[in-house]
């Protein structure tokens, strides 16, 4: 827990340009990548002296774990929250952050023998290496402080076993847990809970920038339900909030909790240069995909040959991946690549994902940490707060959806003041490709803001059966939270029932188990099992909403570096069977679907362009799938006959007259085609305006539309009610669409491929597109709504 200090800012990073110099040279003649590399210049440290409120034995135990002053954001920070104040911390990777609420909370369970703390974590891996820092931390403060020895920190997850949850029921003064925990084994049985409640002086929320979209607007719910289940126990917890750098973090925080919080931004902490590389794989000459277009080198191929390589000059590596296959894939083309240099090589290399059993995530975060293991493939379940000292590099394999998750990754990398590279490596994908030749778009960027919305009624009327199970809703509460029209429902539904003091859960909203059905992280609330039908292992589940595109009979399934084939999904009985089989190819579903305008919530007539935020009903349904060779070209495509699924939602929709198309040059029968491409285009890069990923949105495109009479485009949230998504993509849709443009243009394909115009994803096999007809639908677009 030592704080680093680096060289003086400005120092040049010759490490981590020699890193990148090495791996370029290692590139095959005639492969060479696109690149733009930035060198980035370290920051000095700024120290201040120990808050006077410090309780003295706590800043002596910090002084002899190498902390002999904290940084100036640590000291404001820890001071606005022993004060009361809700306050965020909103500062870079690897500064410290934890040292923030340490301190209030230590000095505050010195002096209150019976107070409490919560710490919630989006990830396990980030609660378990808190918990491991926090109880280091207690352990040698009970040498001087006798009065902590009953102050036990203790886990509260699902890995949690049984006999330890019912300890730290009764024992614990300091929890760490996540928001799932506290919606469905605190909050579900808080009057079993009542001795923490009733004396809970801080509930610290780690990584807060995490909690967005569905997930987010579900947590800010779960928060609001928290204040008010303490407020009846006669608790008013300081809620401390720690961030990565994001814009405007104290109205985020302020949302996410339900009360004003105060907002630190300015960062004290030193670190590294840092040489940052933007790497495009380049087209394959001998290789097509999808209807004959060029494609590019996988950017987990690209990735493993990076790794390889920089493992090769002993540099310790981080690869970031989008998906748990992709982790997985990543990792055993590194090892494989290695075999042929160092036979102990590939022994040094891991994945690191979701879904492995709690003991062996802490076997590789200890190996990682130690230096045993070299590199390691990981999902963002390391981006998180686990502390890993000492790394040269980060590569980043597809760009992660937001700008403060990219600089949250690539802070991973000199973690010790050093220097270090990142390269990101661009996938085919229309929001890689504009970042790789707009490379101001992501190094001289604002962070986003989150975006959340705790009013959509479609996760407020379940959160309001939970709320009411645990207490009964008053008037007041409701107007606090918004929800009278969503509790009119409810009782109109006979799942709650209006009394003159509030609102009361019935017998029958009682058997709705309203706990359980709830998954706050934006699935159904039903889980698929995932078995091996030959040995009877379960591998792991899936939500049942998204089973239909990535467990379908024939897909491939990766579990801990064993591939399966599923021979079977029934959704009823939630169970997909599967068989080991080692196949040369990968499969990807391919859906259909259909949109009708419901409601318009905001409309704007541009002369013959329209653009307006609706609301919408969605119907896709998976009708088949590729099955893809590993070197990217597709093999087949075989149908499917899965059930149809329907969502309520919202979407940001333009339409555009055939006359205008016709007088820019686009015939009729490229009508189709172009808007087509504009569409999927377009999909792919609203991440860069809103903090979404491309999978979280989906889109729609007709020559004509039923309710338009129109050609129209729409692009929609995949959430039922919508997660702000599109409304973002509302408000910035001028900047949206000239990026999109943009993305499509510096594509040097010929005719359109997966860099800018096809999508991974499309039920009607990437056909009918057309590229320059998609350019010519933005311009006009852009040049309609374009304020003059």
């Amino acid at each position: 827990m030592t704080q680093p200090d680096p060289s003086p800012t400005g120092h040049s990073n010759s490490y981590g340009r020699a890193l990148l110099d090495r791996v370029l040279a290692g590139t095959p003649s005639g492969e060479q990548p696109l690149t733009h590399v930035a060198e980035l210049p370290g920051r000095e440290a700024q120290f201040t002296d120990w808050p006077t409120w410090l309780k003295p034995e706590v800043a002596a135990v910090f002084r002899s774990r190498g902390i002999a002053r904290p940084w100036t954001h640590q000291a404001h920070a820890a001071t606005l929250a022993h004060n009361g104040h809700h306050v965020v911390l909103s500062t870079g990777t690897a500064s410290g952050k934890s040292l923030a609420y340490q301190m209030p909370i230590l000095s505050t369970l010195l002096g209150d023998s019976r107070g409490t703390a919560l710490y919630l974590a989006p990830t396990k891996a980030l609660g378990a290496d808190q918990l491991r820092s926090t109880i280091a931390v207690t352990d040698e403060l009970r040498a001087d402080a006798p009065e902590l020895a009953e102050v036990f920190s203790s886990a509260y997850d699902g890995d949690t076993p049984i006999e330890i949850r019912q300890w730290a029921r009764a024992n614990a003064r300091w929890l760490f847990t996540n928001p799932d925990m506290i919606h469905i084994g605190i909050l579900g049985a808080h009057e079993r809970w009542a001795r923490f409640l009733r004396n809970l002086r801080y509930v610290v929320v780690d990584e807060c920038h995490y909690y967005r979209g569905v997930f987010g607007s579900n947590v800010a719910l779960i928060l609001r339900r928290l204040r008010r289940i303490c407020a009846r126990y006669g608790a008013t917890p300081t809620f401390v909030l720690a961030s990565a750098t994001t814009s405007n973090p104290g109205t985020a925080a302020s949302r996410l909790v339900g009360a004003p919080c105060e907002e630190v931004t300015e960062d004290g902490s030193p670190h590294g240069p840092r040489t940052v590389a933007l790497w495009e794989p380049p087209l394959m000459k001998e290789i097509t995909g999808e209807n004959g277009a060029p494609v590019r080198r996988s950017a987990g191929a690209e990735a493993s040959r990076i790794m390889a390589d920089l493992m090769v000059e002993g540099a310790r590596t981080l690869t970031f991946v989008r998906s748990r296959r992709g982790a997985e894939v990543t990792a055993l083309g590194t090892q494989s690549l290695l075999a042929d240099v160092d036979r102990d090589l590939p022994g040094r290399v891991a994945a690191y994902r979701a879904g492995y059993l709690a003991e062996d995530r802490r076997k590789l975060e200890s190996d990682l940490s130690d230096g045993t293991l070299l590199g390691v493939a990981t999902t963002n379940a390391l981006e998180l707060g686990v502390d890993i000292a000492g790394l040269d590099a980060v590569v980043v394999a597809g760009f992660p959806g937001t700008v403060s998750s990219f600089w949250q990754q690539a802070g991973r990398s000199g973690r010790r003041g050093e220097g270090s590279l990142v390269a990101l490596v661009a996938r085919d994908d229309p929001l890689d490709t504009y970042l790789v030749h707009h490379p101001a778009a992501l190094l001289d960027k604002p962070i986003e803001a989150t975006v959340t919305d705790p009013s959509n009624p479609y996760l407020l009327a379940p959160q309001m059966l939970c709320a009411a199970a645990e207490l009964p809703i008053t008037t007041d509460e409701a107007a606090e939270f918004g929800a009278e029209a969503v509790l009119d429902g409810l009782a109109t539904d006979g799942l709650v029932r209006k009394r003159p003091h509030g609102w009361f859960i019935t017998p029958d909203g009682q058997q709705y188990a309203p706990h359980a059905s709830v998954n706050i992280r934006g699935g159904t609330g039903t889980q698929v099992a995932i078995v091996d039908g030959g040995s009877g292992r379960m591998l792991g589940t899936v939500d049942s909403g998204k089973a239909p595109a990535t467990v379908h009979p024939g897909a491939v399934h990766i579990h801990q570096g064993e591939s399966f084939v599923v021979d079977d999904l029934n959704l009823e009985d939630g169970l997909a069977l599967v068989h080991p089989e080692q196949p040369d190819w990968s499969t990807s579903a391919r859906e259909t679907t259909d949109i009708a305008v419901t409601d318009v919530h905001s409309r704007r007539d541009h002369g013959q362009v329209t653009v307006a935020l609706v609301q919408v009903n969605v119907t896709h349904q998976v009708v088949g799938y590729l099955r893809r060779l590993h070197s990217g070209e597709i093999l087949d495509s075989i149908e499917l006959d899965m059930p149809e699924q329907t969502l309520d939602t919202r979407a940001v929709m333009y339409t555009i007259t055939p006359e205008l198309l016709e007088d820019s040059g686009i015939t009729a029968e490229r009508f189709p085609g172009s808007l087509h491409a504009a569409e999927h285009a377009a999909i792919g890069l609203l991440p860069l305006v809103a903090t979404c990923d491309r999978w979280d949105i989906g889109g729609v495109s007709t020559a004509l539309h039923p309710d338009t009479g129109l050609p129209t485009v729409f692009v929609y949230d995949g959430y039922d009610g919508g997660a702000g998504f599109a409304d973002r993509g509302h408000r910035a849709i001028v900047d949206w669409l000239e990026a999109t443009r943009e993305a499509i243009t510096s594509c040097e394909c010929p005719s359109g491929c997966p860099s800018c115009v096809q999508s991974p994803k499309c039920g009607n096999g990437n056909d009918p597109l057309d590229k320059d007809g998609a350019v010519t639908v933005l311009d006009v677009v852009v040049a309609a709504i374009r304020p003059s």
